[in-house]
């Protein structure tokens, strides 16, 4: 019974369906208010289309920054009083700034109001915190032996959910409907899941011995015989490296030294993630518009194809990881992205889409990989500096992103409405670069001594 009460996973799925419900809620809302000032002509779709796009700016402009000092203050707390803080004020965050969307149907709060509820949840730590949080209270359960699999069960919990809340957010936005309140019940859905979340962090949830982590890591060394090691962070949850595979890929740092390694790992990283960060701020303001002009169900229902590439880039580093070093699978992900993203500039009708998703099935795999070659380039010591300030950059990185590719799809609504994919597309095939060089200097060492 007590095992259970330390279980994390459900408080992972159902602030995770929330948070779908919350989004899908959000974008329709905004929406609706701008399209109501906007009803004078039928010039008013590209109009519509920048008054959401500008709100989304300014919305995750807030968010993003807001959380940056406030994340690393609850860290430091949770780590020197309770590990519960960084789960339960992020969830408190959550389900304050959750209410103000839901005053702002009932009570027809101007939309602007959202600006505040984007300060609240980033003040509160967001998912920055939030996610921090989870990581270090599954991994305070569990062995370094087993660890690697209990986080992988923590991501594909968070995936599937994603996946569930997606289907449904779409469903329940137009069958539970308020007269002239529309997102009522789904907003209302989202707060109650998030309120239920919280009950159960304070008041449920128990913080796992570490003892009960060293006894079985004991156990797992007495079975294999020899002690465990390497990285059990997040970067490496996504599959399991074999000895061979860690000896070969820390060969290069015999070519270069780590700081050069770790800079070219670093710029992937960021580039990589700024292509995919740009591509999804504007995924949905595309989708709304013509030819596809997708409603509340469609919008769902590709949220949810998003989500399964948790599972699809799960398999396929699982079953890569047994015949193919790490850089090799990062690359075999950014291309898959690449092309992905690539397909859905020219995406006209809905089965297109589905097929631009279905080859970003391995979208998932970089970053997690990039973060597991930066874990065998420092020593233990280092891991939560290196991890932090990559974090850091990151989320920068997003900020600015979030706001030049919002202002580029404005800029180019007329043109061609699919620029910011193509522009995405040429950001991946950058973060090709570093991450080839590495390659080319792996093989050659490998070449070498054969």
């Amino acid at each position: 019974m007590w095992m259970m009460r330390s279980w994390i996973e459900p408080v992972v799925a159902g602030a995770q369906i929330a948070s779908s419900f919350y989004d899908t809620g959000l974008l329709f809302v905004v929406k609706n208010r701008y399209n109501n000032t906007n009803q004078s002509s039928n010039s008013s779709s590209d109009a519509l289309q920048r008054a959401i796009s500008n709100f989304y700016i300014y919305y995750n402009l807030i968010l993003g920054l807001t959380p940056l000092l406030s994340a690393y203050i609850l860290a430091k707390i949770g780590d020197k009083y309770n590990r519960k803080v960084t789960i339960c004020v992020p969830l408190a965050g959550y389900l304050l700034s959750r209410l103000l969307l839901l005053f702002v149907i009932l009570l027809d709060w101007p939309i602007e109001v959202m600006y505040g509820s984007a300060a609240l949840n980033g003040i509160t730590g967001w998912f920055t915190a939030y996610w921090a949080g989870i990581m270090a209270l599954a991994s305070l359960g569990s062995s370094e032996y087993k660890r690697s699999l209990r986080l992988v069960i923590i991501e594909m919990v968070y995936g599937l959910a994603g996946f569930v809340g997606s289907l449904a957010s779409g469903h329940i936005f137009i069958r539970f409907n308020v007269t002239n309140h529309e997102g009522t019940v789904l907003v209302s859905c989202s707060i109650a899941l998030y309120a239920i979340c919280l009950f159960y962090s304070v008041f449920v949830l128990q913080i796992p011995h570490a003892a009960v982590a060293d006894q079985d890591t004991t156990a797992s060394v007495r079975q294999e015989g020899t002690s465990s090691t390497g990285p059990t962070e997040r970067s490496r949850l996504l599959g399991n490296v074999s000895d061979e595979r860690l000896t070969t890929d820390s060969s290069i740092i015999t070519q270069l030294p780590s700081k050069v390694i770790i800079a070219l790992l670093f710029t992937s990283a960021i580039l990589y993630n700024v292509a995919i960060d740009g591509s999804v701020d504007v995924l949905n303001l595309f989708l709304l518009r013509e030819p596809l002009s997708w409603g509340p169900v469609e919008i769902g229902y590709g949220s949810a194809a998003g989500y399964l590439i948790f599972l699809t880039s799960f398999l396929g580093v699982y079953f890569f990881s047994k015949c193919l070093p790490d850089l090799v699978m990062i690359i075999i992900g950014i291309v898959s992205f690449c092309v992905g993203i690539f397909t859905m500039a020219f995406v006209r009708w809905t089965f297109m889409f589905y097929i631009a998703r279905a080859l970003m099935m391995f979208a998932l795999i970089p970053l997690p990989t990039i973060r597991s070659l930066l874990s065998k380039h420092v020593q233990g010591s280092s891991y939560g500096k290196i991890f932090v300030i990559l974090q850091l950059c990151l989320a920068v990185s997003a900020v600015i992103t979030s706001i030049a590719f919002n202002k580029i799809y404005q800029a180019t609504l007329d043109m061609f409405s699919g620029f910011c994919f193509i522009l995405s597309g040429i950001i991946t095939i950058l973060s090709l670069v570093p991450v080839s060089i590495l390659t080319y200097l792996h093989l050659s060492r490998r070449q070498r001594t054969i």
